[in-house]
């Protein structure tokens, strides 16, 4: 019998160790002893943890909490542990935003980007919404329904990429997923995402009376369809906000909200804080990771999550056969 408490308890501990890693790691390593001078000086010419790392470490906890939190609300309207919030076709749909505005407008400030990059994935899944408006819900058909739309926007993304190769290199970096050049700006863009959580962790008990099945769920009080659309749209945001503050980080949604089901349990209660909690740990530790390996380059977040998030996606579909 699983104890969730313990463990998400664990979970913040780790999170927060993870965190003073990442405060301590770079190009200089800092020992913890300076880390807490640095902190305590609140310096706001210190470059180094004031002005890069902490911001950083911040904007990692908020984006990774939200895709998290975002895969485990689509799982479980979908009710199948191999959904993400890629089948909503938010993360093409910002990347493809991304892809027009770095062409069309080159001397676009970067602090635009998070913008529309929130924009394009909310016009992705609205495409998706209104394929299935008026429509009894399907899981089935609303997954294959957002495989479909997302292929067809990043194909898109794909040829605008091709034919403007002297574009390529911005656009392929906002697409890549990082935290580079992210700062107390970026924090600000992500602030919202403490107000959609306690919105989303309400939706705990429909979701698991959703599990039961369509007819337990209905006997039971649930409005279905609102409960979906709800659940889906508050995806939706979360996704949005991730993708738009830090480009698209793969497999985070998928990973996050499986493994917390294999720590604490099925029940939602408990699910949606470790998802968010887990998506959040493991985005820190690939930013910490990423920006320390062939330090002073960079290898983007989005790069070592799915390193990472394939390995384990085809463990999850070799189980799921079994």
């Amino acid at each position: 019998m699983t104890r969730p408490y313990p463990r998400l308890l664990a979970l913040l501990m780790l999170l927060l160790a993870a965190l003073w890693l990442s405060l301590s790691a770079g190009t200089s390593w800092l020992a913890p002893g300076a880390v807490f001078d640095h902190l305590l000086a609140h310096d706001p010419l210190d470059f180094e943890v004031w002005n890069h790392r902490l911001p950083r470490g911040l904007i990692a906890i908020l984006a990774g909490s939200a895709l998290g939190l975002a895969g485990a609300l689509v799982q479980g309207v979908i009710r199948n542990p191999l959904a993400s919030p890629e089948i909503l076709g938010v993360t093409q749909g910002a990347g493809l935003a991304l892809t027009i505005a770095i062409i069309a407008f080159p001397q676009l400030p970067f602090t635009w980007l998070p913008l529309v990059a929130g924009v394009g994935g909310a016009g992705g899944a609205l495409l998706l919404a209104l394929y299935n408006s008026g429509l009894s819900f399907s899981g089935v058909r609303f997954a294959l329904s957002g495989v479909a739309i997302a292929v067809t926007l990043s194909s898109i993304t794909e040829f605008l990429i091709l034919s403007h190769p002297l574009d390529i290199n911005t656009a392929l970096l906002a697409l890549t997923g990082s935290l580079w050049s992210r700062n107390w700006h970026h924090v600000a863009l992500a602030l919202p995402f403490l107000l959609l959580m306690p919105l989303a962790l309400s939706l705990a008990k429909p979701l698991n009376l959703i599990g039961l099945g369509d007819e337990a769920a209905h006997s039971l009080g649930t409005a279905l369809a609102r409960t979906r659309w709800l659940a889906m749209g508050m995806a939706v945001l979360l996704s949005s906000l991730g993708v738009g503050i830090i480009g698209p980080v793969g497999f985070l949604g998928l990973v996050a909200p499986h493994m917390a089901r294999r720590l604490v349990g099925g029940h939602h209660q408990h699910l949606l804080p470790a998802a968010m909690l887990i998506g959040a740990l493991l985005l820190v530790l690939a930013d910490t990771l990423g920006r320390t390996l062939i330090a002073p380059s960079e290898i983007p977040a989005g790069i070592l999550t799915a390193v990472i998030g394939a390995p384990y996606f085809l463990w999850l579909l070799a189980r799921f056969k079994g």
